[in-house]
């Protein structure tokens, strides 16, 4: 009986929190100083139940900077998550620190936040050579998508191991009808498991909808949250709040 369980185990997938913490660096360079601080905040988080922490550094550097990744490389010791577009600097950065995994997202320099997936049909064979890239320094990596099923074919063709699903759509109509809302990432997460691709979500989940996702996708491997959870953190406190989207997600 006890191989059994243990056979059986192999086979239950665990949903990661992953906690983004740009909106700490943004609160520190509105006054400028280390006043929060990045690092202890993440050792914080980790030390509270979070299993990955999330950077995403933009050009202007207007939240998280190129510095406070390189610092990062010796403080997480659960897993280091760097999203970002994949320019020039961005992947002198990613190389040198050597992440677990790298998100690769859309956005241009001057967006506000990400706020579309890849057309990966259109940006096939320049996904491929950075993925490739990236993959040569052994580093996983991630591609930011909507759930567009051309867009999930061809995702796997630039021979990412996950993709993120763009959440945002779910999270804005899940208070009108949960079930309509879910229905395309549904789709979508079962395709992604038969064409062999990890799946990771993030944006815009929260403690009102992130359970029901959590529940609903097949074979979730990991939720990146960090707006809303920092938000929350301001009423309820940063232990109480990472042990609450932690109980969501197991």
């Amino acid at each position: 009986m006890e191989g059994f369980v243990t056979f059986a185990a192999n086979f239950i997938i665990m949903t990661k929190l992953s906690v983004n913490i740009n909106k700490i660096a943004t609160l520190r360079n509105a006054r400028g100083g280390n006043i929060p601080d990045v690092n202890q905040a993440a050792i914080r988080i980790q030390k509270f139940g979070a299993e990955g922490i999330t950077v995403h550094p933009r050009p202007d550097e207007r939240h998280i900077r190129y510095s406070d990744v390189y610092a990062l490389k010796d403080i997480v010791y659960t897993e280091l998550n760097i999203e970002g577009y994949p320019s020039d600097s961005f992947l002198k950065l990613v190389k040198a620190v050597k992440p677990d995994q790298v998100t690769l997202v859309p956005d241009p320099p001057e967006a506000l936040t990400s706020n579309a997936g890849w057309d990966t049909f259109t940006h096939l064979h320049f996904l491929q050579d950075v993925i490739a890239d990236l993959q040569a320094f052994g580093i996983r990596t991630s591609i930011f998508v909507d759930t567009n099923p051309v867009n999930m074919q061809y995702a796997k063709e630039t021979g990412t191991n996950r993709i993120e699903l763009y959440t945002e759509p779910y999270a804005s109509n899940f208070p009108e009808n949960r079930e309509l809302a879910i229905h395309d990432f549904v789709t979508a997460a079962r395709l992604a498991n038969e064409l062999g691709l990890g799946i990771n979500a993030g944006h815009d989940l929260n403690l009102e909808n992130l359970r029901f996702f959590v529940d609903q996708i097949p074979g979730l491997l990991e939720v990146s949250i960090g707006h809303a959870l920092i938000a929350d953190a301001l009423y309820l406190g940063l232990e109480e709040t990472v042990r609450r989207y932690k109980s969501l997600v197991k």
